[in-house]
């Protein structure tokens, strides 16, 4: 599942993202979805990049599933990452820590 650009990898159909599969210099031009696009900014290898335009508020997918929430608009072909993703991730001991509070345990 590769889109036209051999540097970048579509993991699901599902996904509103694509995964770099070598670092990509901003200027350079990409072609998502046989629409060449030229990168606003540099794209490391294994970081995502906007399928589609994503607006605010919509889940991002990763996987065929949701791995977070655009914090901002994001355009085609820009970098997604912590600066426009808030996670979905929670990590276990925080989980278990706020479990443990709420039933006045020690975490």
């Amino acid at each position: 599942m590769t889109t036209t650009d051999t540097r970048l990898l579509l993991l699901s159909d599902a996904d509103n993202v694509l995964v770099a599969r070598a670092t990509i210099e901003a200027g350079e031009t990409i072609v998502v979805s046989g629409t060449p696009i030229t990168l606003p900014a540099r794209v490391i290898m294994g970081h995502k990049l906007a399928r589609r335009t994503i607006p605010a508020g919509t889940p991002v997918h990763k996987y065929g599933a949701p791995i977070g929430t655009a914090t901002e608009d994001i355009a085609v072909g820009e970098h997604v990452h912590l600066h426009n993703l808030k996670s979905n991730y929670t990590a276990t001991h925080s989980l278990d820590a706020a479990r443990a509070g709420a039933e006045g345990q020690e975490p």
